[in-house]
């Protein structure tokens, strides 16, 4: 049975993650979306004061008023997917893999009207090397959410940044889309991982602008589906998908455009 309340605030793949567990095992009072749902914590948070909140990928500024709402309970709880103070800001793990790192991470945190800049109450750390963007964002969330679930009523006292060591992302946008073929091989299957369902890689074969899903790397150019980097090696075509069109293995595409 679920006896204790939280608020919860996020939206996207991170948040999604993040209150499949936490619906299980707390009431959610209220999910705020949107900066226009922030009225509805605050009224909530009047009604149940002992109600903590929880923030995963929530992506709009918090007010000073509305963190000093939740003082008494450990200040809005968030969950940043990664090693704090490292990949502060909007696309940590996109930025952990374009790096290419193999070990990923969480940071529980109290938030404060500074960036990614709170005192941290938890982390932890996994492989990811051979994960998809995708199972990254699920396992980061759960391995956060997992240890609120047993934390969350009774938080540690939280350990400050050090801000001299901080590193910062920036915000993905459709200009990092097309892949260009001036990056060496190993970037270039990177940033199809990390752009993988946002911006997405690009790239036109036979005057043919298609989504790039998968590829790997090859001192040959194994077949026409190629691009050729600039450290000599060949960034090979798996699947694709051409704009319009279904997702394709690179020999149907082939059969298909190259006359």
């Amino acid at each position: 049975m679920k006896t204790k309340d939280i608020i919860f605030l996020g939206n996207g793949p991170l948040a999604s993650a993040t209150l499949d567990v936490l619906s299980k095992n707390f009431n959610i009072l209220v999910h705020a979306r949107t900066q226009d749902d922030l009225e509805a914590v605050k009224k909530v948070k009047s009604e149940h004061p002992d109600a903590p909140a929880v923030l995963a990928s929530f992506g709009v500024i918090i007010k000073k008023d509305l963190l000093g709402l939740f003082e008494s309970t450990g200040g809005i709880i968030n969950i940043h997917p990664s090693l704090l103070p490292k990949y502060r800001g909007p696309s940590p793990i996109e930025s952990a893999i374009l790096n290419g790192d193999k070990n990923f991470g969480v940071s529980i945190m109290k938030l404060a009207q500074k960036m990614d800049a709170g005192p941290i109450y938890y982390q932890a750390s996994l492989n990811g090397e051979h994960l998809t963007k995708a199972e990254l964002y699920t396992q980061l969330a759960h391995l956060g959410a997992d240890w609120l679930v047993n934390n969350l009523f009774n938080l540690p006292t939280p350990a400050s940044q050090n801000d001299d060591d901080a590193t910062y992302c920036e915000k993905l946008d459709r200009t990092m889309s097309p892949l260009d073929p001036k990056k060496p091989a190993t970037r270039l299957l990177n940033e199809i991982k990390a752009f993988a369902g946002w911006p997405k890689s690009t790239y036109t074969f036979y005057n043919k602008e298609c989504i790039i899903h998968s590829a790997h790397i090859s001192d040959t150019a194994e077949i026409p589906l190629n691009i050729k980097c600039s450290d000599g090696k060949y960034l090979i075509i798996d699947e694709l998908q051409p704009a319009g069109k279904k997702r394709m293995d690179a020999k149907s595409f082939l059969n298909g455009y190259a006359r």
